[in-house]
């Protein structure tokens, strides 16, 4: 069996590399193949084959694979041969619209991506509030599985305090240290509208940050993948912009806190149970314009909705205070949409695609949580 991962087009990351580590685990006899960006080769292990994403040998080893597993469109024009599985894990739970829901997008882009969702074969969602928008979005009618996203069984594993502290020694972060993990989305306008230049806008005052935090604290940057190469170099400030960093589920582990605005992140970091500021200073923006929400944030966050750089920082700086006064919301948030997220994420996919010893399993009726039966 020869299995084709792509993550993000190109990263050893996410739900495709949770499944990965699982099987190689289970000593399968299987051929793992990943798409690969020159950005993150070295993150892949050693002897494993991987091929650049795009190429003609990329195109030639989706045609040949039994399993594409990806955890995001792949936007690249090949035919899946009938017999072929193609799983989507997809990459996260969808505050923001996504696709056919979206308030805006560019001529064309998703009657192009359409040709990649018409070859799934079967959908993962993280929990039952996700379903019907990814069916309604994606206009997609196959099998959706509720099991959870593999890629946060981390979170829940007995190996997440060992890994919180390799992960910040590896940083140079001392214990003493409050982490803060900062998340932001990406904005429809810069990315298809810009100039592709450096002209990500920073909107965290660093210099407030550093006068009144930055004895004892850090700040994580995490840009998402499609404005990553958009920031100038920070320099002189308690920041560290680890965009390129392999995996996020780890600078989860090492985070003391998460700021994010409307990035799916924070859906994750909520199974940590760690503190969560939402930085929200272009709302009516976003929400009316830009994108749109499925749901009301200023309802249903699990934190704070702060309009400004100092009240972020001073949210930050009485964190103790903030996070008892959003102790029932965080309790709701967590019910509503991490309740599959159990840390046997991965062994639900397993069991339903890869049964040990035989033959991807094919799509079944759409299954929820761990016992599998059907509700549709």
């Amino acid at each position: 069996m020869r299995i084709v991962y792509s993550s993000f087009r190109g990263l050893f990351s996410d739900s495709p590399r949770a499944v990965y580590e699982a099987l190689v685990a289970r000593g399968d006899d299987v051929t793992h193949t990943w798409l690969t960006s020159s950005v993150a080769e070295d993150a892949f292990p050693a002897g494993v084959e991987t091929i650049p994403f795009g190429s003609p040998e990329s195109i030639a080893a989706l045609e040949s694979a039994d399993v594409v597993l990806s955890n995001d469109h792949v936007p690249l024009d090949w035919e899946k041969r009938p017999d072929t599985l193609y799983l989507q894990t997809w990459h996260g739970t969808p505050l923001k619209r996504i696709h056919n829901d979206v308030l805006w997008a560019p001529e064309g882009r998703l009657a192009y991506l359409e040709h990649d969702i018409a070859r799934w074969d079967a959908l993962l969602s993280p929990n039952p509030v996700s379903t019907p928008r990814f069916r309604q979005a994606f206009g997609f009618t196959g099998p959706v599985h509720e099991t959870g996203y593999p890629r946060n069984d981390l979170l829940s594993s007995p190996r997440r305090d060992e890994v919180r502290a390799q992960v910040r020694a590896q940083l140079g972060i001392g214990e003493g240290t409050r982490v803060v993990l900062y998340t932001p989305t990406w904005r429809d306008d810069l990315v298809f509208e810009g100039t592709g230049a450096k002209d990500f806008d920073f909107p965290v005052d660093l210099a407030d940050f550093s006068a009144r935090l930055g004895g004892d604290h850090v700040l994580l940057l995490r840009l998402h993948s499609m404005v990553s190469d958009r920031l100038e170099p920070i320099e002189g400030m308690p920041v560290r912009d680890v965009s390129a960093y392999p995996d996020i589920r780890d600078l989860y582990l090492a985070a003391d806190l998460l700021v994010t605005d409307y990035s799916s992140t924070m859906f994750d970091f909520a199974i940590t149970g760690k503190p969560i500021l939402l930085f929200t200073y272009d709302l009516a923006e976003y929400r009316d314009r830009l994108r749109g929400f499925y749901f009301d944030l200023e309802e249903v966050a699990p934190g704070p909705l702060l309009a400004t750089s100092r009240e972020l920082v001073d949210a930050v700086a009485d964190l103790d205070r903030v996070t008892a006064a959003h102790a029932e919301r965080y309790a709701r948030f967590r019910e509503t949409f991490t309740a599959l997220e159990d840390g046997h994420a991965t062994e639900r996919v397993l069991d339903l695609f890869f049964p040990p010893g035989g033959s991807p399993a094919g799509a079944a009726p759409t299954t929820r949580g761990g016992d599998h039966s059907a509700h549709r």
